[in-house]
């Protein structure tokens, strides 16, 4: 099973979808394993979009994300972070495909609703950022049964 981040950034927060989000995620077949909210200071927010440091649009995008109270969460899945950037759409509100979250929610360039991990060690070093080890929980949902076909003793 994969783990990815996810931000519900303050835009969704200050809409009212973070519920609305949330669900969709569950609905898929993802499970919560740890979630907060909270508000992101400036020196967090340089350290997770460190590699985007020097190009043009870095300076609006740590003040976006610093300016409201964001929902922080971690995803567990097969295939989690393909799964949610999926979900997720394109990047930019007004080309992502309707049926996502961007896409039904987002018009804007720059308030995006939502960030995801990219990739395995994307996601791992941006987890360690918002959540210690002991805070991300390991259980068994009943549910895990009709999501992934086991028959072969994995998940399918």
């Amino acid at each position: 099973m994969e783990r990815t981040l996810i931000i519900l950034k303050p835009d969704a927060v200050q809409r009212g979808l973070s519920g609305t989000i949330l669900s969709r995620f569950e609905e898929k077949g993802l499970k919560l394993v740890a979630m907060k909210l909270m508000k992101i200071d400036r020196g967090l927010a340089e350290r997770h979009y460190a590699p985007h440091k020097g190009k043009p649009f870095y300076p609006g995008l740590i003040d976006y994300v610093t300016s409201g109270p964001v929902v922080v969460l971690v995803l567990e899945g097969l295939n989690a972070i393909a799964v949610a950037r999926k979900m997720m759409g394109a990047t930019f509100g007004f080309n992502a495909e309707p049926g996502t979250i961007r896409g039904d929610w987002g018009l804007s360039k720059t308030f995006n609703l939502i960030h995801g991990s990219d990739a395995p060690e994307s996601a791992a070093a941006e987890i360690s950022l918002y959540f210690k080890p002991e805070e991300i929980l390991g259980y068994e949902r009943p549910i895990d049964r009709w999501v992934y076909d086991m028959s072969a003793g994995s998940p399918q």
